[in-house]
């Protein structure tokens, strides 16, 4: 077990937390140690026999605080990769870092300023954590190459799509997205007429510098985005859609490898490519 990473996966039942779990078991360089859940019918029981890949003699536990203060007595520093809930993230990042524990983020939803208090208590404790709205590379492609197309276009809105069992809108992605367009030091979306919705919310949230982000929620749907920008004569269009939750396990696993390296909080897989 020495030099491998331990590794606690909280939301382990989840359906990003059963592959999350899948990838961390099998990667050579990490140990599982622990898997975080909340839903009773699953305490006590092997993850690995509850997620169907065979026993990892490792139980299915709820009992957060001891799990930190077991991954901070380990030789090696520790991670806690979190796929929750948004009204429980804040916390359980907050108390992962109190216990000098490596958070991994994936849960979105928290809010601009909840971020800027996690990175200012991480930076008093000097320890790494990273908060990723999405681990795809493909997700990040997607991004910069929006960030390309913002140069000469000036009229773009967001459409994000995902299952209906996703608890926030719009997707961390596509609020991730806005904000990095709405950083290169223009207004998008000019209006050329005095709109009114008949219907509260047709036209979308509106993000910062006109950016609009539509969120749909369908079952059958996984997780896609589009980013459309217009022009007179023309439309763009870039594309990414995640079909299958093992496009996002090499960006995890990057993640929990980068992250024991950080001494702050960082926002973005971009920023650790």
């Amino acid at each position: 077990m020495a030099g491998r990473i331990p590794v606690v996966v909280n939301g382990a039942t989840g359906k990003m937390g059963r592959e999350i779990i899948k990838a961390v078991s099998q990667s050579p360089d990490m140990n599982l140690i622990g898997a975080l859940a909340k839903n009773p019918k699953y305490l006590g029981e092997d993850i690995g026999e509850v997620i169907g890949c065979g026993a990892l003699e490792v139980p299915v536990t709820n009992e957060y605080e001891s799990m930190m203060a077991m991954l901070s007595q380990e030789k090696e520093l520790g991670v806690v990769v979190d796929v929750t809930h948004p009204d429980a993230v804040y916390n359980n990042v907050r108390s992962a870092i109190a216990y000098g524990v490596r958070p991994v983020v994936g849960t979105t939803g928290l809010s601009a300023g909840q971020i800027q208090e996690l990175a200012e208590f991480a930076d008093k404790a000097s320890t790494g954590c990273l908060i990723v709205p999405n681990f795809s590379i493909g997700v990040v492609l997607m991004q910069q190459a929006a960030i390309q197309a913002s140069q000469y276009f000036d009229h773009v809105e967001i459409i994000e799509l995902h299952h209906n069992q996703k608890a926030d809108a719009p997707s961390g992605t596509a609020v991730q997205t806005a904000q990095m367009l709405a950083e290169l030091g223009k207004t998008y979306n000019e209006p050329l007429v005095h709109e009114t919705e008949k219907i509260t919310g047709a036209r979308g949230a509106q993000a910062e510098e006109g950016i609009r982000i539509h969120s749909i929620r369908l079952p059958g749907l996984v997780a896609h985005q589009e980013i459309i920008f217009g022009a007179a004569g023309q439309i763009y269009t870039l594309r990414h859609d995640a079909t299958d939750r093992t496009c996002y396990m090499p960006g995890v696993l990057l993640s929990i490898r980068k992250v024991i390296s950080l001494k702050s909080l960082v926002y973005g897989l971009e920023k650790i490519i």
